[in-house]
């Protein structure tokens, strides 16, 4: 993300809460579901998931580059971009 943009976001609360919420699926997902699906975020847009193996996307261009990393609370997959929201 653009140094402009990113100090841009960072002083915007809401937005950043919007950009960083649209990265959270309330549910557990399974490598299976991931092969094709939409899943509503925690900031109540969709997101769409493809791939299968070790190769997945999510809306089509950004690439899960670290899949099912446990934490305390939660599953991760890591992307190489920052997921935005629809405006």
């Amino acid at each position: 993300i653009p140094k402009a943009d990113l100090d841009k976001v960072l002083a915007d609360k809401e937005m950043l809460t919007s950009i960083l919420t649209y990265h959270v699926v309330g549910e557990k997902l399974s490598p299976m579901q991931l092969e094709s699906g939409t899943y509503d975020t925690l900031q109540k847009s969709p997101l769409t998931t493809k791939g299968s193996g070790e190769n997945y996307t999510v809306n089509d261009t950004s690439k899960v580059v670290c899949g099912n990393v446990p934490t305390a609370n939660a599953t991760v997959h890591i992307v190489d971009t920052v997921l935005m929201p629809k405006a």
